[in-house]
Parts: structure tokens; sequence; C-alpha cells
């Protein structure tokens, strides 16, 4: 008889026939940097996470590099808002000033952007409105001055969050026609309407005051749609492709990984963060195991690239 037991009877076996492992090297931490002085705060709905401002977050960056976390994906907080997020191009906003100071005092870390107006916008939503929804194509036009802004301050890549339709594209023109043909872009190819972003909204002060963003990102219920929009992405020439949330959309992480020939990421996202700290704050989970087996899951499901609250948790247990 075969028996499949025996190959699980010691650690060390396990380790040879292990088929998918984790590395630091598959992390990107996320870090939220406001404008202003003195500011060091938890969110409340995402303990262990703080916002920043630059004057306080050497401390943070000091041990990303430390852990050997390769990349940090950077959210802006800006002290004013309008209609249009016009703060997101201005060449001295928060996130143009915090693109500088970490390539010149953390020239290690490889340096991603959020490119979105929901952080922005007066009214949360990712771009100009009119007829109360999101105006795709006056929004693009908006998106490249953005991506051009983030490309001239430093950032290594950028990453548009927004789901407008032609985003790639119109990004891509933005950068090659302004020097930066090199610089590579990260999709949000499918990203959906999701429930698991609300720690986040918090996080940045972005929660729409009016309606929803299910117009622009996608229903939860569609799978095909999102082999659509990966390869819209694809063939406007995103370099990375990313599922976003991770947890609960694995099966779109292994279509994605089954049909492009790209680095597939995806974003472990701030509800499925908060989720495993609160239940094992409660005592009711083993808050690291379960920690390690969800950011395992992920890469068992195809991604290469994992965007995680926990990497700096994950690195530690991944150094011992």
């Amino acid at each position: 008889m075969f028996r499949t037991r025996r190959l699980r009877k010691t650690e060390k076996i396990r380790r040879l026939v292990r088929e998918n492992k984790l590395s630091v090297d598959d992390f990107i931490y996320p870090l939220f940097i406001e404008e202003g002085t003195g500011i060091e705060t938890e969110i409340p709905s995402m303990p262990g996470i703080n916002r920043y401002s630059l004057d306080t977050i050497s401390k943070e960056l000091d041990e990303v590099v430390a852990l050997k976390i390769p990349a940090v994906l950077l959210f802006g907080i800006p002290s004013k808002k309008d209609d249009e997020g016009t703060e997101t191009w201005n060449d001295n906003g928060i996130m143009q000033q915090a693109i500088r100071f970490i390539k010149k005092n953390y020239p290690s870390l490889y340096v991603i952007t959020d490119v979105c107006f929901c952080e922005y916008t007066s009214h949360g939503h990712c771009g100009v409105i009119h007829d109360n929804d999101v105006d795709n194509d006056a929004t693009l036009v908006n998106l490249a001055k953005q991506t051009v802004s983030h490309a001239k301050a430093g950032a290594d890549m950028v990453a548009p969050s927004g789901m407008m339709d032609g985003a790639i594209a119109m990004m891509r023109e933005s950068l090659d026609n302004t020097g930066f043909a090199n610089l590579p872009i990260m999709g949000y190819s499918v990203k959906y309407a999701s429930g698991f972003y609300g720690p986040f909204r918090e996080a940045v002060d972005s929660a729409p005051s009016f309606g929803d963003r299910r117009t622009y990102q996608m229903d939860p219920s569609n799978r095909d749609e999102g082999l659509r929009e990966a390869t819209f992405d694809d063939e406007e020439g995103a370099d990375i492709l990313m599922v976003k949330p991770a947890l609960s959309y694995l099966d779109i992480i292994r279509d994605l990984k089954n049909n492009f020939d790209r680095p597939i990421a995806c974003y472990n996202v701030s509800g499925e963060y908060s989720m495993v700290k609160a239940a094992a704050e409660k005592g009711w989970i083993d808050g690291e195991k379960v920690m390690m087996e969800s950011l395992l899951s992920m890469k068992r499901a195809g991604a290469d690239i994992i965007i995680t609250y926990f990497a700096k948790e994950a690195a530690k247990v991944l150094m011992r």
C-alpha cells in the first residue's frame, strides 16, 4: 500500500517535500504618511499599524530595513482636500515629499506609490464627480498628472488603485512621453467592491460621503469578469497584475496565475488583517499561526508578491 503519511513523518521530510514556501522577499509593506508634524497615531481598527508624519517615520523605516523587507507601498494623507484631489499632483505634496525622503534616507527600499484620489478628494471617491458618479475619462486626465508627479519625485513603481477603465494605457503613455519609459506599473487589475476595506477607510479618511464604489469596483459575485479586467491591464502594458482583496479571492489569484505570463500580486487588505488581530486578542485563534497560514494560502494560490500589513510580523517569524 502506498502511504502518503511517509512523507509527513518528521519535520525534516516535510521541509524537503514542501511545495510552497514564504519568504520576506514576497512582501510589500503599506505605509500611511500624514501631512504635518509629530504624528504617530495608531489606527484603532488596525492594531499595530500607525499613521506617521515624515518627522516620526524613521523608526518604522529602520525596522522595515532591518527586517529586509524589500518594498513599501505609500499612501498619503493630505492636510487639505478638494473636489478633484489636486494635491495628488502637487510636486511638493505629502506623497512627493515622502518619496524623496525615503529615497534619500533609505535607498535600499523599493518605493511604490498608490495612485488614486480617494484620500485627497473632499467627497472620498476615486476621481472627478459628474452626475453623482465618477467620470472615468475626466479622472484619467488627472491620473496622468499624478503619475508623472510621482515619477518626478523618484518613485520606483506606480500602482493605480481606482479601477478606472483605460488607466494603465493613460499612465503608460504619460510616463513614456515624459522620460519615464522604464518605470513599471502594478495594476490593481482585479479589485472588488469589498466589505473588507473598512479599516483602511478609517486609516486614510477616505470613506465616500455619498453612495459607494460599485460602479467602478468589481461585483464580488463575478469571476470571469476578473479575467477580462486583467486582460485589459495586460494589453495596456501593466508590468504586474494584482488581485484585491486576497483571502476571499484566492480563486481569482489562481486564475491570473494560470492565464498570464506576468508576476501576480495580491493585497492582503485591512479587514483581513483586522479580523485576525481581533480574534487573536479574544483568544479564539492562534494569531501568529493563522497569519502565516493565510499568507501561505496566497502564495499557494499563485501570488508572487503579497502586499500585507503583516509584513513585519511575518518577517520576524521567518527569521527564527
